[in-house]
């Protein structure tokens, strides 16, 4: 995942949350293959995968507080999770 690309999308712009982002990242990448997705082959990167992991990052990264509702962009990485799944 380029960094800079999930930054942009976070609208991050320092470095100091860099090893959280990596952490969700990571994080992420396992859940999507726990769910069934594979990690994508480096010679035909997928759009949507990266989107997923950009999601699941959001989803953690800008919603600490668990008593947050975060319906919405759960659904749109469950979305992206079963365009994605190999079964």
């Amino acid at each position: 995942m380029d960094m800079t690309l999930l930054k942009s999308y976070l609208r991050i712009d320092g470095s100091e949350d860099d090893s959280i982002l990596a952490l969700l990242v990571e994080a992420a990448k396992k859940d999507l293959r726990d769910s069934g997705v594979m990690d994508p082959i480096a010679e035909t990167p997928d759009e949507r995968y990266d989107l997923a992991v950009m999601l699941f990052v959001a989803l953690h990264y800008e919603n600490r507080d668990p008593s947050i509702k975060i319906d919405k962009l759960n659904a749109a990485y469950q979305s992206i999770i079963l365009k994605l799944k190999t079964y």
